[in-house]
């Protein structure tokens, strides 16, 4: 929403105006809403479609690794895995060096949805920033990472 749009309604945001974490936050919003209207009808959430990806991408990966990547708490993520394997999508197995660790991998039937789902995501990014050019695309992607790896380090530094 920019000012203009926001006063058209009739609406100040006042001390929001300028604060970029509201702005973030609506942004997500944004975006989360077209991505979740993307993977409804596969049943796949957007942290769903995050765990299976970041599982592909690294296959033995454990729970948690996975959990920290995706900062979800321990039974949060047992409950994911636990609807993705229920769905044939993932495999949990024991750890052959450790066996209190369980290792993770995609069946062929998640690696074949992953396939699908990845085109859906790649339109709705084209949906969501196909009028950003190339660079303003990267620019934005580092001053993410950027507040993403502050925000990271003062949560370990606490």
């Amino acid at each position: 929403m920019t000012q203009r749009n926001d006063r058209k309604r009739g609406l100040d945001l006042g001390f929001l105006e300028g604060l970029i974490g509201f702005r973030l936050r609506l942004a997500q919003i944004a975006l989360f809403e077209d991505f979740e209207r993307a993977l409804r009808p596969f049943d796949i959430t957007p942290t769903r479609f995050g765990a299976l990806a970041l599982i592909d991408a690294n296959p033995g990966l454990s729970q948690m690794q996975l959990a920290k990547a995706i900062r979800l708490d321990r039974s949060t993520l047992v409950a994911l895995l636990d609807h993705l394997e229920g769905r044939g999508l993932v495999l949990r197995r024991p750890s052959a060096t450790d066996k209190r660790t369980n290792e993770l991998s995609l069946t062929g039937e998640g690696r074949k949805l992953l396939g699908q789902l990845k085109r859906r995501v790649l339109d709705h990014e084209k949906r969501t920033f196909g009028k950003l050019s190339a660079d303003e695309r990267a620019q934005l992607a580092r001053l993410l990472e950027a507040v993403s790896a502050m925000k990271t380090k003062q949560v370990i530094e606490i």
